[in-house]
């Protein structure tokens, strides 16, 4: 898996080597404007305003020297339709999404593969577990040319100010579930703190309640470091913390004390990292392009000893009894037989408001 190009505000990058493997001896790609990318993704990242105004969110138009574009354009009544021109073909889908009535952060994900005549248009929202695909029927090659229009702004190019990032991929991109620790976040172990990295299947780990229990499969994956993949770093000695450890924003850290039992009558809950960070108990960390992130699957949905802190491990709900999502999944290749089924989360998790009004009086 090698992601090729990555944009936003600040920068503008394409890699024919990948990002962060410049110093490969040879190019994953050759470097001629018709070479073509029969298979990959496009992933990216967009705020969405309460009034959902159609508009043109990321694209690109070419007219010489035959007609070429690919636009992903917010629609009315919410959603997102994207539509894919070379010469006289066109391929296209639109995916429809409510909006709440707040301003939201959405990941799109176009993937392809032509030699299989297959594309799938995903749609995610931050904080939510909600996966929403539509097929993309007779999907068309994505070329080099249109790589560098697309990703680098080139010719009549559209990247608007609610964009977020977006990045360029030659795999096919998991959707749903992603792991949210970083590899060398220290793991609480019967042989002492052990990096979650170098955790397999087998090895055993403590759960907050003293037991021992088995790791069931570790899964990894390597995501551009922006939006709601941007690190975060949360700080020692706070939430019980022993060292300084680096998650995902969405990373679910267990919370109790008198204003949990307060606000939501129970003795703990689950809350997104994201809205914990305040400047000094957590706070953005800076990165390169690309991050890895790893996470445990456990018997049960428990709370693993992270750093000396409670936090949420992998909740795959039921995914094993879907073949199509599990394939669509970081869990892709893992056999069924060897995943658990985790029915309910181990505490309540929180919604966006709740979770940022226990912030802010946990601040005060």
């Amino acid at each position: 898996m090698t992601w090729l190009a990555l944009t936003d505000h600040s920068e503008r990058r394409l890699s024919l080597r990948g990002l962060g493997h410049e110093k490969r001896n040879e190019p994953i790609l050759v470097d001629h404007p018709d070479t073509e990318i029969t298979r990959g993704s496009i992933v990216f990242e967009t705020q969405v305003a309460e009034d959902s105004k159609p508009q043109v969110l990321f694209g690109f138009t070419t007219p010489n020297p035959i007609h070429r574009s690919l636009v992903f354009q917010a629609i009315p009544g919410g959603g997102v339709a994207m539509v894919h021109v070379q010469g006289d073909k066109i391929a296209h889908a639109a995916i429809a999404h409510r909006n709440s009535g707040r301003a939201e952060v959405l990941r799109l994900t176009y993937a392809w593969d032509t030699k299989y005549n297959w594309g799938r248009l995903t749609l995610e929202q931050e904080g939510e577990r909600t996966v929403t695909s539509v097929a993309v029927e007779n999907p068309l090659t994505f070329t080099l040319d249109d790589a560098r229009d697309l990703m680098l702004g080139r010719g009549s190019h559209t990247y608007a100010q609610d964009m977020v990032f977006a990045a360029l991929s030659d795999q096919i991109e998991a959707i749903g579930v992603n792991p949210t620790l970083s590899a060398k976040t220290p793991v609480a172990t019967p042989w002492g703190y052990r990096d979650i990295g170098a955790l397999n299947r087998g090895d055993t780990v403590y759960t907050t309640d003293g037991s021992v229990v088995p790791v069931l499969q570790t899964v990894s994956r390597t995501v551009p470091a922006r939006g709601s993949f941007a690190p975060i770093r949360m700080r020692a000695p706070y939430y019980g913390l022993q060292d300084d450890i680096v998650v995902a924003p969405e990373q679910h850290v267990v919370i109790d004390g008198p204003e949990v039992e307060y606000l939501f009558s129970c003795e703990k809950v689950l809350t997104p990292a994201r809205h914990l960070v305040n400047g000094f108990a957590a706070r953005t960390e800076p990165c390169g392009q690309l991050i890895t992130y790893t996470q445990l699957i456990l018997p049960q949905h428990e709370a693993l000893i992270a750093g000396g802190a409670p936090l949420e491990s992998m909740y795959i709900g039921r995914i094993r009894r879907d073949t199509h999502q599990l394939a669509s999944s970081v869990m892709f290749g893992v056999d069924r037989n060897e995943l658990p089924e985790h029915r309910t989360p181990s505490h309540k998790v929180l919604k966006w408001y709740e979770a940022i009004h226990l912030a802010k009086r946990r601040a005060a």
